[in-house]
C-alpha cells in the first residue's frame, strides 16, 4: 500500500509540469542541472524572483519555476527596467512576452527617477532593490531569489579587495543573507555562467546581452577581465572556491570568538536597559572586538542597516585611549564608566 502511495505522489508530481517543461527536461545537460539546482534550494514557502533578462536570471527563472511546479508553490517574478538606455522598455515587454511563453507570469518595475553622472551601476543596484524590498513587503513575501553565480563571487571578491574590505567584507556574497528583513536567496553561486547560458539559449533562445557588459569604465568589467588573466596563469575556479573555503572556515572561527566574548562578557539589564560591556570584553584580537560591538549597536539601537566600519574603528579608539565620554552611534548612547562600556538605546 505505502509503495503504491508513492507511486500515485509521484505520478501526481509529473502531472503538475506542463509539457513544455518536461521536453526541456528530456534533455540530459538540461536535467542534471536542475538536479543541482533542486538539491541546493531548500525552500517551502513563495518566493519573489528578480528577473533582468540577461542569462543567469532567465536560467533561474525557469529553476524555479520547475521547481514550484513540483513542490506547489506560487512565486511572484519580477523585471526591473532602471532606465538607463533608450531600449530597455522594449526589452523589458520582451523578457516578459518570452517568460509567459513558459507560464511563468511577471511585472515590469520601472525606475522612476534622473540618472546620475557617476556611479551608474551603484545607483542602478541601489534603485532595484528598493523596488523589489517594497514588493516583498507589499506582498508580505520575506525570500527573494536572485540571479547571481559563481562569476559574480568572483567579481564581488575583487571589488571588495580594492575598497579595503575586511575579511567579512571578501566573502560577503554567499548563498544565503538577511537584509531589511527579507532573505537573500542566492542559488545559483556554485553554477558555471557557461550552463546558464546553456539553459538561456536552449529554453529561450534569447537573453539580453547588456552593452555595459563590455564598457571598460566600469571597475566591475576591469575586474572581469583581471580574473581572465588570472584564469590564464592556473588560478581556475576550483582553486579559487577553495581560497573562498578556506577564508570562510577562518571567518567561522572568528564568529565562534564573537559570539562567545558577547556571551561571556556583556551583560543586559532589562530594569535598567542598558547593556554593561565588561573590560574583559575589550580584551580580544581587534576583529573580535570590531565585531562583538558592531552586533551589539545593532541590538540594542535596533537600525535596519549595521554601522560602517570607520565609525566603530573611531569608538574602539576613544575606548582603547580612556576618551570616551557619551556618543551616539546607530540609535545607540555610548557611554564610558570607569572600565566599563554602557549602551543604552537613543530616544
Amino acid at each position: 500500500f505505502k509503495k503504491q502511495s508513492m507511486s500515485l505522489k509521484n505520478l501526481s508530481v509529473r502531472n503538475k509540469i506542463p509539457k513544455k517543461y518536461k521536453d526541456k527536461l528530456s534533455n540530459q545537460r538540461i536535467n542534471k542541472i536542475y538536479r543541482k539546482f533542486e538539491n541546493s534550494f531548500k525552500i517551502n514557502n513563495n518566493f519573489i524572483v528578480a528577473v533582468s533578462g540577461g542569462a543567469d536570471s532567465l536560467a533561474l527563472a525557469f529553476l524555479t519555476k520547475l521547481f514550484a511546479f513540483k513542490n506547489n508553490l506560487n512565486p511572484k517574478y519580477f523585471i526591473v527596467d532602471h532606465k538607463l538606455r533608450k531600449e530597455s522598455k522594449d526589452e523589458a515587454f520582451k523578457v516578459k512576452k518570452i517568460l509567459k511563453s513558459l507560464n511563468i507570469n511577471s511585472h515590469i518595475l520601472t525606475v522612476r527617477c534622473k540618472k546620475p553622472q557617476n556611479n551608474i551601476q551603484s545607483f542602478a543596484r541601489k534603485k532595484r532593490y528598493d523596488l523589489l524590498f517594497s514588493k516583498c513587503n507589499k506582498l508580505r513575501i520575506n525570500n527573494l531569489v536572485l540571479g547571481h553565480h559563481m562569476d559574480d563571487l568572483f567579481e564581488n571578491f575583487f571589488l571588495r579587495m580594492i575598497r579595503g574590505s575586511g575579511l567579512k567584507g571578501l566573502i560577503s556574497l554567499g548563498e544565503k543573507a538577511q537584509v531589511k528583513n527579507i532573505n537573500l536567496l542566492r542559488p545559483l553561486i556554485r553554477f558555471d555562467k557557461k550552463d546558464l547560458l546553456f539553459i538561456s539559449k536552449f529554453v529561450f533562445n534569447f537573453y539580453v546581452d547588456d552593452p555595459s557588459n563590455y564598457e571598460i569604465k566600469f571597475n566591475r568589467i576591469k575586474i572581469r577581465n583581471f580574473i581572465d588573466q588570472l584564469k590564464s596563469i592556473g588560478f581556475d575556479n576550483k582553486k579559487f572556491q577553495l581560497t573562498i573555503k578556506n577564508l570562510k572556515s577562518s571567518d567561522e572561527t572568528i564568529r565562534f570568538y564573537v559570539e562567545k566574548n558577547k556571551k561571556i562578557n556583556s551583560k543586559l539589564s532589562e530594569k535598567k536597559k542598558e547593556l554593561v560591556l565588561k573590560e574583559d570584553f575589550f580584551d580580544n584580537s581587534y576583529e573580535v572586538v570590531f565585531r562583538s560591538l558592531s552586533d551589539l549597536i545593532h541590538f540594542i539601537g535596533k537600525k535596519q542597516s549595521p554601522v560602517r566600519g570607520k565609525k566603530i574603528d573611531n569608538i574602539l579608539n576613544k575606548i582603547k585611549n580612556k576618551r570616551l565620554f557619551k556618543e551616539t552611534l546607530g540609535g545607540c548612547v555610548i557611554k564610558m564608566f570607569n572600565h566599563t562600556v554602557i549602551l543604552t538605546k537613543e530616544y
